[in-house]
């Protein structure tokens, strides 16, 4: 058990007068500190509770004067700083939460949230990780490491540093002792990046074929990096079956690569002090698929007619025709008819070829003699229907 102390002697110490009904007493523990809370300018009984972790035994308040109110709190304070030097209590922080950020070469600023008082402070002192950076009172006294780098604003105890290094980061605290009232206190750290340059996506330059070949992308920069972002062709890139993703995000593994994996990939470096974008162009050669042939299923004798050939492939693929079973000659996409005689009736074979992937593809177009215009097939005519309204869009 601690020992006790009467605030009524300690008031009369203060010659501030206290009566019977006010004398209020504590059971005090000590050498423990609480961190729970500091007290305010003005305490009230209740609230010192916390501070000193310890049993109100006895209260009789029917008036606490202001000069007994503030000689508790010099008792408070002077009991936290001995027994607990290293202690900031969440009631005096004056120092917004932390961490700040600052890149290297640039410039921070730490801004308490104090207006400038009536009167001036008494002191103000900065300490970076335990070591004195500055103590401003009549005078100013500062660490031969910051000198140069920075500026005290004495109004407010805020504390500007420039030319930031790796070697500024840590933990910086602040002590404030205003004329007539309690020291104040606050605390927060820096964080010090590097600038990100140089972004780049690096692949392998192999041939890449659908279903068969696999690759990685990797997102590589100069700099702290805090986040990685991916993105294809302007949406953010997710897993899917063939998409997978490494587990700091720079790597993202295609295996195997699938047509729809053709597009530009993006990645977006970050750090809280600034970002970089780089971008790639990926070629994944796929196909012959989807061929098909756009043109009259019947034409009339002395009708021009055209038969298209279309296969999505990559890289776009070479054509070839053959006339009931019969090479022609035609080598491109379109096969035309100057003028429709009874010869012309019968089966026309397009044939589409990659020349990376080896693969080859084929389809059948049966044309017939009319005595009528042209026929087409209805899939054909909704899609030339659709593709006119398009173009008048």
């Amino acid at each position: 058990m601690g020992r006790p102390i009467s605030l009524g002697v300690l008031s009369q110490q203060n010659r501030h007068p206290v009566g019977r009904s006010t004398i209020l007493s504590m059971w005090l523990k000590p050498r423990q500190c609480i961190h729970k809370a500091c007290p305010p300018t003005v305490p009230t009984c209740t609230q010192h509770e916390d501070v000193f972790d310890g049993v109100v035994s006895t209260i009789f308040v029917d008036t606490i004067k202001a000069a007994v109110a503030t000689l508790l709190d010099v008792v408070i304070g002077e009991y936290t700083r001995e027994k607990c030097p290293g202690c900031l209590c969440v009631g005096q922080n004056v120092l917004p939460p932390g961490p700040l950020t600052g890149a290297i070469g640039g410039r921070v600023k730490f801004t308490t949230t104090l207006s400038p008082p009536a009167k001036p402070f008494v002191s103000v002192s900065w300490t970076f990780n335990r070591v004195n950076i500055i103590t401003s009172t009549t005078v100013n006294i500062t660490n031969a490491d910051h000198k140069d780098r920075i500026s005290l604003d004495r109004t407010t105890g805020s504390l500007e540093l420039w030319n930031l290094g790796l070697r500024d980061q840590g933990e910086y605290r602040v002590s404030i002792i205003p004329d007539g009232a309690l020291e104040l206190q606050g605390a927060t750290t820096l964080d010090v990046y590097v600038l990100l340059s140089a972004a780049t996506i690096n692949s392998s330059p192999a041939t890449l074929i659908a279903g068969i070949s696999s690759t990685n992308l990797t997102c590589e920069a100069a700099g702290n990096i805090s986040s990685i972002q991916w993105i294809k062709d302007g949406l953010p890139l997710c897993p899917s079956n063939n998409i997978t993703f490494s587990a700091d995000n720079r790597t993202v593994y295609l295996s195997p690569v699938q047509d729809i994996d053709n597009g530009e990939y993006e990645c977006l470096v970050s750090n809280p002090v600034s970002n970089r974008t780089a971008s790639h162009n990926l070629t994944v050669n796929f196909g012959p698929q989807n061929i098909s042939v756009n043109g009259p299923i019947a034409a009339p004798t002395g009708y021009r007619v055209t038969l298209s050939c279309s296969a999505d492939s990559i890289p776009p693929a070479t054509f070839t025709w053959m006339f009931n079973r019969t090479e022609t000659g035609v080598n491109n996409t379109l096969y035309v008819i100057e003028r429709m005689e009874a010869l012309h009736i019968g089966n026309y074979t397009c044939t589409a070829t990659n020349n990376i992937t080896g693969l080859k593809d084929s389809v059948v177009h049966k044309l017939r003699g009319s005595s009528a215009a042209p026929i087409w097939s209805f899939a054909l005519m909704v899609t030339s229907v659709l593709a006119a309204g398009l173009l008048q869009l």
